[in-house]
């Protein structure tokens, strides 16, 4: 069920992303200013996915980017800020070359789908569960989804690993789950 929700998702987010991104980084930056002084961690955006750079660029506070250090495992962050030189990490995924390993307070977290329960289809490595799961065990995190109104669907598929995000935001506003 899962991989066929991903293909699905794959599709309307690449429909929506050719419809431009509107004021999504707009209103992300604007949610995300209550969280000033919090670690942050956003996403280098991939393909089609909402990008973040924006919000991320104006936080006040450390910014940090996923780095995938093997399969199976949490994801690490490392010091992210506009102008650090990047490489190519897993996945292609852009990655510091260098810098300080950070835990986030508050975690932007890329998505294909959300349903109104909270949950997220992603992209199936279940790197940002293994991640929430264990930052939530240390006390906590706020997960934040970033994406396109578009990739709400009616009921993502679910298992006993997946974790609630606690907001998603898109370029309608911000949508928040108990």
């Amino acid at each position: 069920m899962k991989s066929e929700a991903r293909r699905a998702a794959f599709a309307v987010r690449k429909l929506a992303f050719a419809r431009g991104q509107g004021q999504a980084a707009e209103l992300l930056a604007d949610y995300l200013s209550g969280q000033s002084g919090k670690v942050l961690a956003g996403y280098m955006p991939m393909r089609t996915e909402v990008d973040p750079l924006p919000a991320m660029s104006v936080h006040q506070g450390v910014v940090g980017v996923p780095v995938i250090v093997g399969p199976a495992m949490p994801l690490r962050f490392r010091e992210w800020g506009p102008g650090v030189a990047m490489v190519a990490g897993a996945f292609g995924a852009l990655i510091p070359a260098e810098g300080a390993w950070v835990e986030p307070q508050v975690l932007i977290v890329p998505l294909l789908a959300f349903d109104a329960r909270g949950y997220r289809v992603g992209y199936g490595g279940g790197f940002y569960d293994r991640t929430l799961a264990g930052l939530r065990a240390k006390g906590g995190v706020l997960a934040v989804g970033f994406a396109f109104a578009d990739q709400e669907v009616s009921e993502v598929p679910i298992d006993g690993f997946d974790q609630r995000l606690d907001a998603v935001v898109t370029e309608q506003g911000v949508r928040k789950f108990q």
